[in-house]
């Protein structure tokens, strides 16, 4: 099993139960991890933690609006007094995903809102936690999706297609700029057998379950994958 023993693990997106987010700090707590859980709703990420915590992980929440260089700042700091200024991963989960429409007539609120919460949540958090993991030569995790594949069939999601292909970019940006020191890399699933999915696309639709995402992730923050780097993991 792929040891996290003695290493922290920030996790941001880690809110409501039933989603992936739970599933990666579980899986990161169960083989050792130190998780720190950031998310926007400090109620929903310190149930979480404190979820975690029963189980005998050491779990930390902490809450912050993504999309906000001010409250994330703030954040970097308290978690760096919690980590010893040090993260050996960051996995970016937070996001959402919703139609935009076709793009003649387009709901250009809804393009905003995606590009808001997945390439400006991914971006303001890799460089706010940028120092702390160039201090333990860290790992970083995207969850981009199957929609920036080649061929990907895009129609009416533009917008959320467009966020998550500037999630890809913003990934291989920092692999280059810090090769030798952070690695970076994307997983890019089909619909993740969520409890929000199930919900909205019916049990017949076809998923990746959390769990297979969760080993993804794992494996790309780990030491096994140390030579990997600017990568994109499609998950179906």
């Amino acid at each position: 099993m792929i040891d996290f023993e003695r290493k922290s693990v920030l996790i941001t997106g880690v809110g409501r139960e039933g989603q992936l987010g739970e599933a990666v700090a579980a899986a990161f707590a169960a083989r050792g991890a130190r998780i720190i859980a950031l998310d926007r709703t400090l109620a929903n990420v310190e149930q979480r933690a404190a979820t975690l915590r029963s189980a005998g992980a050491d779990a930390h929440a902490f809450a912050a609006d993504l999309s906000d260089e001010a409250q994330i700042s703030a954040a970097a700091r308290d978690i760096a007094a919690v980590a010893g200024s040090r993260i050996d991963a960051l996995v970016c989960l937070a996001g959402g995903f919703a139609a935009s429409g076709p793009v003649r007539d387009s709901d250009v609120e809804v393009w905003q809102t995606q590009w808001k919460r997945n390439a400006v949540t991914a971006y303001l958090s890799t460089r706010a936690f940028l120092p702390m993991l160039r201090a333990a030569n860290g790992s970083i995790v995207y969850v981009a999706s199957a929609a920036i594949l080649p061929g990907a069939n895009v129609a009416n999601v533009s917008g959320y297609a467009a966020a998550k292909g500037a999630v890809v970019t913003l990934m291989r940006a920092v692999a280059a700029e810090e090769r030798g020191i952070v690695r970076a890399n994307a997983v890019a699933p089909i619909s993740i057998q969520t409890t929000a999915n199930l919900d909205a696309l019916g049990a017949e639709a076809r998923y990746v379950t959390r769990e297979a995402v969760a080993d993804a992730i794992v494996f790309l923050s780990s030491d096994d994958a140390r030579g990997v780097t600017g990568s994109v993991l499609a998950l179906e």
